[in-house]
């Protein structure tokens, strides 16, 4: 959800709750047991928290990570196309605790059903089968980084403490 970038500080928390808004894919790094990184991506939704829920395969190497070590760092980062520069591009940085959600619960069925809101059909073809799981990527930090100079520590338990990286 926006809001809680709405309760950090003025205009560059609403920056953030813009940027935020405009996303339905994340850029998410994960490591298996033995530290080997993967890059990968997943569609998400967001509900009355801070968690990032996405649902993914079994066959996907991440979902063993997530499983295995149950951390993952996010990135939602502009657009190339719509950059002003390359070299500082706007961006959301989140280390993530990754807590797997239990099919059947009430959870993740009001879950699934943002999923369909959010994506369609194709959640009526995902949904029955078995390989696919839900994690709440819980942000414990982060960072937001408007541009070259600009960047912005997300901390706090709500993640609402919004600070200057350079500030001292």
């Amino acid at each position: 959800m926006t809001e809680r970038f709405r309760e950090l500080i003025g205009e560059t928390a609403e920056e953030a709750a813009v940027f935020l808004g405009r996303f339905k894919t994340l850029q998410m790094a994960t490591a298996s047991a033995t530290g080997e990184p993967e890059a990968s991506y997943a569609p998400f939704v967001r509900a009355g928290d801070n968690a990032f829920f996405i649902c993914v395969s079994d066959l996907s190497r991440h979902t063993g990570h997530l499983a295995a070590n149950g951390r993952a760092s996010i990135l939602l980062i502009e657009d190339e196309s719509e950059a002003a520069q390359l070299f500082a591009r706007r961006r959301l940085v989140f280390e993530c605790a990754a807590e797997q959600v239990e099919r059947g619960t009430a959870r993740w069925n009001a879950v699934m059903d943002l999923f369909e809101r959010k994506f369609g059909e194709v959640i009526g073809l995902i949904r029955p089968l078995a390989d696919f799981r839900m994690f709440a990527l819980v942000p414990r930090r982060g960072v937001f980084v408007k541009g070259f100079g600009q960047a912005y520590r997300i901390a706090g338990s709500t993640l609402d403490a919004l600070r200057e990286v350079n500030d001292g």
